[in-house]
């Protein structure tokens, strides 16, 4: 190629924007401009709760979460590292079984409790009504145990592959457990009120 051609060669306006931009040191600008499609995004603050792509999502301390159907449960399970009462640490053993109760720790809140109970006369009353209430529980863990193990019939594969079916019981036997635990549970519960 002779010196000629290329002084004949015709620049585009982008290659001359290109040589301004490298001489002014302005190395981030465009030479081109560039049409397309872009994302409108939606700025959120703390604690706004939106749907995205069919799931719903919220901002807690400044992370993008996820709102599960779940959290009401892990929420209700969850123990706090320290006491919502008082504030201080829940490191006693009872601590844990006391907030699921009580929602505060063991000692010195719940100590605290029980001794203002005693001092006013409610402390018989307030044991009664714990201890009834986990019989009752007790009692419907029983009653629904009972029913699905009488209802259940398995069948189970053997490691010969040979398929055995195990029926539960008879209807006769059935008949006598459900009415020995309508009549245990009648009792039990004659004895909680």
């Amino acid at each position: 190629m002779s010196n000629e051609s290329l002084l004949k060669k015709e620049f585009r306006e982008s290659d001359v924007q290109r040589v301004r931009n490298l001489v002014n040191r302005d190395f981030s600008a465009s030479t081109k401009i560039q049409t397309g499609y872009q994302k409108a995004y939606i700025y959120h603050k703390e604690g706004d709760v939106w749907e995205e792509s069919g799931k719903t999502w919220t901002i807690k301390n400044g992370i993008k979460q996820n709102i599960t159907k779940l959290d009401a449960a892990k929420k209700a399970v969850r123990i706090p590292l320290t006491c919502p009462k008082c504030g201080g640490p829940m490191k006693h053993w009872l601590s844990k079984k006391m907030y699921k109760i009580h929602g505060f720790c063991f000692d010195p809140c719940t100590v605290e409790f029980e001794a203002d109970l005693r001092k006013a006369g409610l402390y018989e009353q307030y044991e009664k009504k714990l201890m009834s209430g986990n019989i009752k529980a007790f009692a419907d863990d029983i009653e629904s145990w009972v029913l699905e193990t009488i209802d259940d019939s398995t069948t189970f594969v053997t490691e010969q592959g040979d398929i055995e079916d195990w029926m539960g019981m008879s209807n006769e036997y059935k008949n006598k457990v459900l009415t020995d635990l309508k009549e245990y549970l009648k009792n039990l519960r004659s004895h909680i009120d």
